[in-house]
């Protein structure tokens, strides 16, 4: 029989070199996001550039990714037309997914996300002009923002949103969805796309007594086929919303991410 303490070292020797890595992933995107600023601060000064920004912003992923070891596989179940505005609605485990969703969303977007990302400086350059920041806090200032996604939306633009608003705590498992992303969809007669992250949660997971217990690691994303929109009204925002919450959370349960009831 092994020794207890050669357990706790092994142990030791784990979160230490979880804890390394964590630090050698913010360092690839700190440095890397030095070296792009100048760039990106001027892509940011006018909307017509923005969509500049957003290809370099793809570019700073992908250094993020190869340079921490962290590799992807994209399972697309349908085809997403170039040429048409999408809400994008992923589900939330990981900071990881943000970097993630830039990655494998062909179209030009712009995310929608809460207020509290302006105080975050890797995120605030992005939040300040470009991005939809909402403060879910005022009325008035969600409605101004989901009157700028629209307007968005006009010019082509997509828009992501995760439907779970934050990280949940229960992650993997899905959390309760809130209606702005179908509500904008259906507002704006156009389709809606879901994509599951099956791994993000294991490899930077963000749930109290796991953060920073993070690692190099397979994200496997699944992009599921549009859901379209079109001819639905008000009254069908609950059932959109059920309709991708099950898709996700069906997903989640055939790759072993979840079990159970949902």
């Amino acid at each position: 029989m092994l020794p207890i303490g050669y357990f706790r070292t092994v142990k030791f020797i784990s979160f230490a070199c979880c804890r390394i890595w964590c630090i050698w992933f913010f360092l690839v995107g700190a440095l890397s996001f030095i070296l792009l600023y100048p760039f990106f601060f001027i892509l940011l000064r006018k909307r017509s550039w923005f969509r500049y920004a957003f290809r370099l912003k793809k570019v700073w992923a992908h250094i993020i990714l190869f340079g921490s070891g962290i590799i992807y596989t994209v399972k697309r179940e349908g085809v997403i037309d170039r040429n048409r505005a999408y809400v994008i609605c992923p589900n939330h485990t990981s900071y990881l997914d943000i970097v993630i969703t830039n990655v494998v969303f062909p179209n030009y977007f712009h995310f929608m996300g809460k207020a509290e990302l302006l105080t975050i400086p890797l995120f605030k350059i992005f939040f300040q002009r470009m991005n939809i920041p909402v403060d879910r806090t005022s009325i008035t200032a969600s409605h101004k923002a989901f009157n700028r996604a629209k307007e968005d939306i006009d010019r082509g633009i997509s828009i992501a949103i995760y439907p779970e608003a934050t990280i949940p705590e229960c992650s993997p498992e899905l959390g309760p969805f809130k209606n702005g992303a179908f509500k904008l969809a259906i507002d704006k007669q156009i389709p809606i796309v879901p994509i599951t992250y099956l791994d993000n949660w294991k490899i930077f997971p963000d749930r109290k007594g796991h953060r920073f217990l993070c690692r190099p690691g397979l994200s496997r994303i699944i992009v599921h086929a549009p859901i379209e929109t079109k001819g639905m009204g008000d009254n069908d925002v609950s059932q959109l919303r059920e309709n991708v919450r099950q898709i996700i959370s069906k997903t989640l349960k055939q790759h072993g991410s979840i079990c159970g009831a949902d």
